[in-house]
């Protein structure tokens, strides 16, 4: 088959991988433009861009999937189908009715649970025990195609968003070409979801670390391997930031005010929340890389009965 591929950041890289290493022919692949990225704001290309020029395939990367000129040099690679993993745009009717045998998206959630840009962070923020892959045909909805393979995977108590994600990257590019390989020879049969049961899992802003310490313990703490990597959980000491990259939930109640310090121990400081308490076991502060908690305490001043939140103004 004749396979235009679409993707753009590291969780799309097995995808294509997986595509380079079967029988099918990948005659043109699509990515975003490059983006400003780091402290310097030079331009860097996505993981797909690298992927397409090692490979010498064929690429475009349009600011605007809407344009004659683009739809003409999509259509002129005559794709059988096309392949979308984490592309970043919804794609509109003049793409999706090109290929003959439609646009397959592999995406990181069990639908019709976790639409939209940030599933695999949702699944982790909401404590999930499991996740996986869907593979659909896509329609002009967000997420509202109808499936065609999916496969589960477990959450690890220990899982951040970041450690799940390679995971499931390589799960969708293994199922990808097996979908592929099944719709080619006639034996899958698509099954509309139940839309009544989706939820939605929007794109995360940096203002979503803020932790809010009226949550529960473990609420916060799924909240902390949510968004780690990105945008990363903190809140505030007085005016300093404290980025907060671990923490564990303890059941044991208090009768302090969610916030406050309760004290420490010899690997951690402890927090009182909405329900239990919060341990704190890694952290960063301004001008400091991330370290274990008792490695901060050792260089830091911390008293109980302070108080972490919104920052002091």
């Amino acid at each position: 088959m004749r396979i235009v591929f679409m993707g753009t950041p590291e969780f799309a890289v097995p995808s294509l991988e997986a595509l380079l290493k079967s029988e099918h022919q990948i005659v043109g692949i699509v990515t975003q433009p490059d983006r400003p990225k780091g402290r310097g704001q030079s331009l860097a290309p996505p993981p797909i861009k690298l992927i397409a020029h090692r490979a010498g395939i064929p690429l475009l990367q349009p600011l605007k999937i809407k344009t004659p000129d683009f739809l003409d040099a999509l259509a002129s690679w005559k794709p059988d189908l096309i392949a979308v993993t984490a592309f970043g745009r919804i794609l509109h009717a003049p793409i999706l009715n090109l290929p003959p045998m439609g646009c397959v998206n592999v995406h990181g959630s069990l639908l019709p649970k976790y639409r939209g840009a940030a599933p695999v962070q949702w699944a982790v923020i909401n404590g999930e025990t499991e996740t996986g892959i869907t593979t659909m045909l896509m329609d002009e909805g967000m997420d509202t195609g109808p499936m065609l393979l999916q496969e589960r995977i477990p959450i690890l108590p220990e899982d951040t968003a970041g450690t799940l994600a390679p995971r499931l990257a390589e799960l969708g590019g293994r199922l990808l070409v097996e979908t592929i390989a099944q719709l080619n020879a006639g034996t899958l049969t698509a099954r509309q979801q139940d839309h009544a049961q989706a939820t939605i899992a929007p794109l995360l802003k940096k203002e979503d670390g803020l932790l809010d310490w009226g949550m529960s313990a473990q609420a916060l703490a799924n909240r902390v391997r949510g968004l780690s990597p990105w945008p990363g959980a903190y809140t505030f000491y007085g005016q300093e930031r404290w980025n907060i990259w671990k923490a564990a939930p303890l059941q044991e109640p208090t009768q302090d005010l969610p916030g406050t310090i309760i004290g420490s121990t010899k690997h951690s400081l402890l927090v009182a929340t909405g329900n239990g308490r919060l341990e704190l076991l890694e952290l960063q502060t301004a001008n400091y890389r991330r370290m274990p908690v008792w490695q901060f305490l050792t260089g830091h001043r911390i008293d109980p009965g302070s108080k972490l939140g919104a920052a002091n103004v």
